[in-house]
């Protein structure tokens, strides 16, 4: 009954482990300590500097072609701002038909990974979502949607108060084919999304 008992014991501790760890618990270590937060948090912040120039309030015009090759015009907005203190960048954009009835909307969620040393957006528009590499250049930033054989390819560019984005449909032979194109002027300031936080009391 004795060695019963202990095996007993021994397996909840094995499962208690098992829990901890899978939850990040901090006393959990397998065989190595655990990387700073601290610094984890830090070498995001930095990374992140790369997208400050989006931050802000965005009014424009966009459009999106059509299958049946007409250009259907759009009011495009977009408001982008840091959220985690600075260490991720959330941006919601915003497609508006003419009589101001909201035909897209998009959100999307920029963040580093320290060990990688990559970008990833996770993105949720039209009831569906993914997180796909994008990647900051002097202009701006680039991020791409694989489509089958196809690739969907959006570059950005901004500066001087202006945001430009084309999307392009690229083949597997190089060649493209435009379908969105937006221009935005920077209109505000936002402390969105960190504004509105809940304190202790």
């Amino acid at each position: 009954m004795k060695e019963i008992r202990v095996k007993k014991h021994r397996h909840r501790i094995i499962v208690i482990v098992l829990i901890l760890a899978a939850t990040g618990h901090p006393s959990v270590v397998f065989g190595q300590e655990r990387p700073d937060p601290a610094a984890l948090t830090a070498t995001q912040q930095d990374a992140m500097k790369r997208f400050a120039k989006m931050d802000g309030i965005w009014r424009g015009s966009a459009w999106v072609m059509l299958s049946s090759g007409d250009k259907h015009q759009l009011i495009q907005t977009e408001r982008a701002g840091p959220f985690l203190d600075g260490s991720v960048r959330v941006i919601e954009g915003r497609g508006y038909e003419d009589d101001g009835r909201l035909e897209f909307n998009a959100l999307g969620i920029i963040s580093f990974d320290p060990q990688t040393q990559k970008y990833t957006m996770r993105s949720y528009a039209q009831g569906q979502a993914g997180d796909f590499i994008i990647t900051p250049t002097e202009e701006g930033f680039q991020w791409e949607i694989p489509a089958g054989p196809m690739t969907i390819r959006y570059k950005a560019m901004l500066g001087g108060g202006t945001w430009k984005e084309v999307g392009d449909r690229v083949s597997p032979d190089g060649a493209s084919v435009r379908f969105y194109e937006m221009t935005l002027t920077r209109v505000a300031e936002t402390d969105w999304p960190a504004a509105g936080t809940i304190g202790p009391k």
